[in-house]
């Protein structure tokens, strides 16, 4: 790399690809440039990595304050009057309706220092308990998954290195090839290496396409399917009977509940033919160390908590888990959903992973807070439905790097619940449709602005840093919570430094699953990042867990038994489709941001529908044709895109779009009894020609 480039990350999702940015003159104020060393992408960048400069335009981005008029505009106003009225709006509430009819709701893709300082902002300045993040909608059914398994929670908990060393990887409902196409590689490598690859995902995907074996389940049937696959495991006799006895709780009521589940049965129920089931079984049994990495296909739905756990059961009763080159792992989507949810923007946690609810918890957090621990507040909702209180319970709300007017489901009705708040704040890069009904919206600093800390798929905690000065009128996030913090009587305790807020993150996680105690600007530097838990500066760090033992409290992994039930909107003679959602190669998230780069827009304009040709012909529709997607929530309409990759029983729809062009306007907000998440895979639906 030139030595004239600033050594950064890559602002999508949470592979976290390293890059470097470089001045240059012209248009641009820098451009991307190859970042060969870091590991994890060894210089390769997907397309929006490597247009992502175009983001930094001087055209495309929020330069000044916008306050709502009396008349109902947003007009340009000084960072003074937008704070007063911010802090005018809150004080209020509270004052009015109580601590936690004041809302904030933040964003998996905030640094460490912005999750850390928002939460704490919450809690001790706004003191409510109505704090919750979009990753509520990313990977919480892992998380809780993976917690009650193994007592803690890192998307990956080995290094990405290790997946080509495997001997079979089985990939649920992920397609890398567009969603993180740098991945790929681990995959390549490890069909180079004679390991096998499993794919299961309702769509022939383009990562599909590479796979030795490739699963199409019906949406919402990938509990039933691993079920049916520890039922063959189980009645082949292929367990690790030393394993499960030595380092394992729970397996006979785990063992009884998948014998329920007989492969026939699961035939039928998801679709997969049974020798395809006893290959898959077998391709896992017979590999000399296997893994199963999970995606948003089976984790977003309301029974996604199960549905992994019994991914994480196969893994388990087949011993591969806690050794080299095995194990259970999700595909963290946003660029920092794993650092996100562990320092304190969660509804119920603490800094450090810690859990609101423990007393300990509160009193270590409390004592590096300079608070009362009485006066933390408790657990509050999760995100769906913190969003479906605004304008009852909820009357004020701050967003911080989200747009949930896109990005929740049921996504019409969160829009309407947005505009019935008596005050919206929101900070944001450019005016993202949930900035557009704000009452006060500031413009903020994005990725290469400013330096601060994320923690990528694999519990790497990296460091981004800053390579151009922003804008004339734009501030950080940090700052804009130092600012409020002041103006609402906490002059100390907020401070707008990224490397001050990250040494008392430290403090704060020091003790707890998530511990960075040990982290430092320096040492990520000087080391290519560092994974936690890392709980003293000469500690090596953690970048393969639960070798030697797993993280609850007995150091063995809990089996937990689970049953298939149905989608919680099953298909009927009125709707008689299942409609999945998911993403495409050139967009990102809810488009705030990669449908203002033209390359990018242009290469992925809009939305569609992808439907079979054996649906297309019985509608009588033709590919490009404009085809109405009908369900209890919405109706929506776009080109029909006609593809033998998908299900005849299914559509697909990408979620990156807003509005009556938004596939989240059918999404279920139904929701996961454990991780609260909404069932976005799987809902009814019905086409029309339009």
């Amino acid at each position: 790399m030139s030595e004239s480039a600033v050594e950064t990350h890559c602002p999508y999702c949470a592979l976290q690809c390293g890059m470097g940015l470089r001045r240059v003159a012209g248009a641009e104020p820098v451009e991307v440039v190859e970042r060969a060393g870091f590991p994890v992408n060894l210089g390769a960048l997907c397309g929006k990595g490597a247009t992502a400069a175009a983001v930094l335009r001087p055209g495309v981005r929020l330069t000044s304050p916008l306050v709502r008029s009396a008349g109902g505009e947003l007009r340009q106003a000084s960072w003074a009057q937008a704070l007063d009225r911010i802090g005018d709006a809150l004080t209020s509430t509270a004052r009015t309706h109580g601590r936690d009819a004041v809302g904030v709701f933040g964003g998996g893709g905030l640094t460490n220092e912005k999750a850390y300082l928002l939460g704490k902002f919450a809690r001790v300045v706004l003191g409510t308990s109505t704090i919750d993040y979009n990753g509520r909608f990313c990977m919480s059914s892992a998380a809780a998954a993976g917690t009650r398994a193994f007592g803690v929670d890192r998307g990956l908990p080995f290094p990405l290195a290790d997946v080509p060393r495997a001997g079979c990887v089985v990939l649920v409902g992920g397609n890398p090839a567009e969603t993180m196409p740098p991945f790929v590689r681990y995959l390549r490598e490890l069909r180079e290496n004679g390991g096998r690859l499993i794919v299961v995902d309702p769509r022939r995907t383009r990562t599909a396409e590479s796979a030795d074996l490739y699963l199409a389940p019906r949406p919402g049937t990938d509990l039933a399917l691993a079920l049916g696959l520890l039922h063959l495991v189980v009645a082949d006799g292929r367990t690790d009977k030393r394993f499960i006895a030595e380092r394992t709780t729970g397996w006979e009521e785990t063992r009884a509940a998948a014998m329920a589940h007989w492969p026939e049965h699961v035939e039928a129920v998801t679709g997969v033919p049974l020798p395809q089931l006893r290959r898959a079984a077998a391709l896992f049994c017979d590999a000399t160390s296997a893994m199963v990495l999970t995606a948003r296909g089976p984790e977003q739905h309301a029974k996604g908590t199960d549905t992994v756990s019994a991914w994480i059961n196969l893994c388990l009763a087949t011993g591969n888990a806690g050794r080299p080159y095995a194990g259970y792992g999700c595909l963290t989507g946003q660029g920092n959903g794993q650092g996100g949810r562990e320092h304190g923007q969660k509804a119920d946690q603490l800094p450090g992973y810690r859990k609101l609810d423990d007393p300990a918890a509160r009193a270590h957090v409390a004592a590096v807070w300079g608070v009362d621990p009485a006066a933390l507040p408790g657990p509050g909702r999760s995100a769906y439905e913190l969003l479906d209180a605004l304008g009852q319970e909820v009357h004020s709300l701050l967003v911080m790097g989200s747009n949930p007017a896109v990005s929740a489901p049921r996504s019409a009705r969160v829009a309407d619940r947005l505009r019935a708040l008596d005050f919206l704040a929101v900070c944001d890069v450019v005016l993202s449709e949930t900035a557009a009904l704000a009452d006060v919206v500031l413009p903020v600093t994005q990725w290469a602005e400013e330096t601060g800390t994320l923690t990528n798929l694999e519990g790497r905690v990296i460091l981004r840093r800053k390579a151009v000065d922003p804008p004339e009128g734009v501030r950080s996030d940090l700052e804009v919570l130092h600012r409020l913090a002041r103006r609402l009587g906490h002059p100390d305790g907020f401070p707008s430094d990224p490397e001050e807020v990250f040494a008392e993150l430290r403090r704060a996680s020091a003790g707890g699953t998530a511990d960075y105690a040990g982290i430092s600007y320096r040492r990520i530097a000087a080391e290519d990042g560092v994974f936690w838990p890392c709980p003293s500066p000469g500690h090596p760090g953690t970048p393969r867990l639960f070798l030697e033992r797993f993280g609850t409290e007995d150091g063995r992994a809990r089996f937990t038994p689970v049953q298939h039930r149905p989608a919680a909107e099953e298909p009927d003679a009125e709707f008689p489709l299942r409609l999945t959602t998911g993403r495409v190669l050139s967009q990102y998230q809810s488009g705030a941001q990669t449908r203002r780069v033209p390359a990018l827009n242009s290469a992925a304009p809009g939305p569609y529908v992808e439907l079979h040709p054996q649906l297309a012909e019985r509608l009588g529709v033709r590919e490009g044709e404009p085809v109405a997607v009908v369900s209890r929530r919405g109706r929506t309409v776009s080109p029909a895109r006609v593809s033998g990759a998908i299900r005849p029983d299914t559509v697909f729809m990408p979620f990156h779009w807003p509005g009556e062009r938004g596939a989240n306007a059918h999404t279920n907000p139904a929701l996961d009894p454990v991780s609260r998440m909404p069932e976005f895979k799987v809902c009814a639906v019905r086409l029309e020609r339009a």
